[in-house]
């Protein structure tokens, strides 16, 4: 069981000008959206963020991910081609009538142009085809994709696809598609820029990103769109001010139009209303942790590196919360470095992240009778908790 250990206050006064300070809660059309900051992974806005729905076409994201790993790790190389299949091209290509990247039956297309397929054109034709040639069938390679969801920390999204076409168990939270972006981002800087490709070449097909914020001249270089009956527009975003990365997701929306607007909205407003301070340094010893039947009752806890909090500049004194949440009963030897807590850091305004913490010291066995006191402790606290 996971609980929360140590729970530390603090105040912070941030010295930003009036000149938003009319500015409070952003309101969206939006069913489902949330903003994350990319640096750091904390939530500036969410609405109904945690609830699952059919993602339709942004979950070609995992499809993505899932081959960028692939690729990375050497398995499958950009210039391999794979064969369009009967089933791919009938089910997903031109006969279906859905978004495609129109690769003729049985032709041999390289892997770099099905990415740019799947990015650029949404191509269902494309994502099949790579799900076939990677697993076989298209359900082993959605199982792929589950298994990559939860790699990575995704704990709700489950795939039935590799295209978001409609079907049962095919789920995704607003929240999870924000995770996945910003861990494509982090993870695959060297693949990130196909999702900024305004355009693409292919025979003679010239396909133009249907992302609408890639033309609004507001830094946008990402990533998805979705829509289909049951999921509605929906859009996976990202854009870049000043140096700064926010990442923006709206789902459920009743036009095209809207999700360009909404996501645009809450971009604009998310750059405008926050800035990072520095809430602990690098190494500085957050808190302690209990350790059982250790040579030392306490372990010091500290980041690695500065811990960062994107704040709201309204209201101007806002004040977090924080607390340090481990797995206990923990456990000796602990090594220095050894990751054994998340430091859980809220605002005033429910802005949110989550930093790791790590041992700065090593603490040892305790020996017999150490355990045997803190067993007897243990026990007791059990009870007391019954």
């Amino acid at each position: 069981m996971w609980f929360a250990a140590v729970v530390i206050a603090v105040s912070l006064w941030v010295p930003f000008g009036g000149a938003i300070a009319a500015e409070s809660a952003f309101a969206t059309k939006a069913p489902r959206a949330i903003l994350m900051d990319a640096a750091t992974g904390a939530t500036l806005f969410q609405q109904n963020a945690d609830e699952l729905a059919p993602p339709a076409s942004m979950s070609k994201l995992m499809t993505l991910a899932v081959l960028f790993r692939a690729i990375k790790e050497g398995r499958i190389n950009k210039t391999d081609e794979f064969v369009m299949s009967v089933n791919a091209w009938r089910n997903g290509g031109a006969p279906s009538g859905t978004s495609a990247m129109m690769v003729p039956v049985n032709t041999k297309a390289t892997v770099d142009e099905l990415i740019q397929g799947v990015a650029v054109q949404s191509g269902n034709d494309a994502a099949m085809c790579i799900a076939e040639s990677m697993a076989g069938t298209e359900s082993a390679f959605a199982r792929m994709m589950t298994d990559e969801a939860r790699r990575i920390g995704l704990v709700k999204s489950t795939f039935a696809n590799a295209t978001g076409l409609e079907a049962p168990n095919h789920l995704m939270t607003a929240r999870e598609l924000a995770m996945l972006a910003r861990y494509l981002v982090n993870e695959y800087p060297e693949f990130y820029p196909v999702f900024g490709q305004k355009e693409f070449l292919y025979r003679k097909h010239k396909f133009i990103n249907r992302n609408p914020l890639l033309f609004l001249n507001i830094g946008a270089d990402g990533l998805k769109t979705g829509h289909t009956a049951a999921a509605r527009y929906g859009l996976v975003g990202s854009a870049v001010q000043d140096g700064k990365r926010l990442i923006v997701v709206v789902s459920g929306l009743e036009k095209a139009d809207q999700r360009k607007d909404e996501a645009a909205k809450l971009l604009d407003w998310g750059f405008r209303s926050f800035s990072e301070v520095k809430v602990f340094d690098d190494g500085e010893i957050v808190g302690k942790a209990r350790v059982w039947g250790g040579k030392e009752w306490y372990v010091p806890l500290a980041p690695k590196g500065d811990v960062m909090f994107t704040l709201p500049k309204y209201p101007a004194n806002q004040k977090l919360s924080a607390e340090i949440v481990y797995k206990a009963p923990l456990k000796p030897p602990v090594k220095k470095g050894d990751q054994v807590a998340v430091l859980k850091i809220t605002s005033t305004s429910s802005a949110s992240v989550e930093v790791p913490l790590y041992a700065s010291e090593d603490v040892l066995n305790g020996g017999i009778v150490r355990q045997g006191v803190d067993s007897l402790v243990l026990m007791a606290l059990r009870r007391l908790a019954l």
